[in-house]
């Protein structure tokens, strides 16, 4: 749903008053952290979301591992999962078998426990994880703590949303799927695993909202973050695929709710809709010490996809983002 939306409709919502509860939806984090004691704080997050690929093994891999992310986003180690599925009654059950197997594997890639879930009658097929993990109170990793001089490196290329719903139209090609769908299987434990080494200050990851969306989560009235666009890894056939206005509505959408936020210094339209795209399974973005940051880099140089670094963090401007 349009960030807008999601902004109004939670704005009058009752918040607890527990000192125990130290991120909530008051925040746009990736999820809800409770502290359980000195040494121990709960993440909790939810995620589902229709099919993206045809195949449901791996629609059932993508949806866990976009569902795992914001454990890893939040600093933390995933613990437990729950199954949340929609599906017709009168389809056939080998396809959600298929679904739940490739959401369960992933699970278990993870290090964690799937426990069970819940499924309902529905006349699409939906799925995805509500997921428990675990991180020390002072490891939580916040997604708006970046520091000026900080440097901003993409753990995955972007391009998947125009590449995945171009594919299924029958217009992407078949390497440039298969590059999407190995970048939405990954598990972004990878690359966090490597980056809790250096300094970094602030983590989220890319989904539904873009890269420039998920950005502007980072912001604060205390700096900006600048953007070098040709420092961007993208799917090569993202930007073909843009200049033929193959392009998403979640793109659309992403672009509206910024337009007051984001300066994009002559930037060409394809490359604009890439920075707009929604991803599913998308990379982490880390904000890390400047003096850390090529060393962070050369650390993923070994992933697969590939890393990048995108920007850095700035004395605050006129705008949240400026992409130049």
């Amino acid at each position: 749903m349009p960030q807008g939306l999601l902004q109004d409709a939670v704005s009058n919502i009752p918040v607890a008053s527990d000192a125990h509860l130290l991120v909530g939806f008051d925040s746009s984090d990736d999820g809800s952290v409770y502290k359980l004691s000195d040494d121990i704080a709960m993440i909790n997050t939810l995620d589902f979301f229709p099919p993206m690929v045809s195949d449901p093994y791996l629609f059932g891999k993508i949806a866990a591992a976009n569902s795992l992310s914001d454990i890893y986003a939040m600093g933390g180690e995933v613990k437990t999962a729950l199954n949340i599925v929609c599906f017709p009654e009168e389809d056939d059950p080998h396809i959600l078998g298929a679904i739940l197997r490739g959401g369960a594997e992933k699970v278990l890639e993870a290090g964690g426990v799937l426990c069970g879930g819940h499924s309902i009658n529905d006349k699409e097929i939906k799925y995805g994880l509500s997921v428990t993990g675990v991180v020390h109170p002072d490891r939580i990793m916040y997604n708006n703590r970046c520091r000026i001089g900080d440097k901003i490196i993409l753990t995955k290329p972007l391009g998947v949303g125009m590449v995945t719903t171009s594919y299924l139209a029958g217009v992407a090609s078949e390497d440039s799927y298969q590059q999407a769908l190995n970048s939405m299987q990954r598990l972004n434990k990878y690359a966090f695993e490597i980056a809790r080494k250096f300094r970094i200050h602030a983590c989220t990851d890319v989904t539904g909202f873009g890269l420039l969306g998920h950005l502007n989560e980072m912001v604060t009235p205390s700096y900006s973050i600048r953007v070098e666009s040709r420092d961007v890894l993208y799917i090569d056939e993202a930007k073909e695929l843009a200049e033929e206005f193959l392009i998403t509505g979640g793109g659309t959408k992403n672009r509206l709710f910024l337009k007051g936020s984001v300066d994009l210094r002559g930037i060409s339209m394809p490359i604009e809709e890439i920075l707009f795209d929604p991803q599913t399974s998308g990379g982490l973005l880390i904000s890390v010490h400047g003096d850390d940051a090529d060393a962070l880099l050369d650390a993923l140089s070994d992933q697969d996809p590939k890393c990048c670094m995108i920007g850095d963090v700035i004395a605050r401007g006129e705008k949240n983002i400026i992409v130049v």
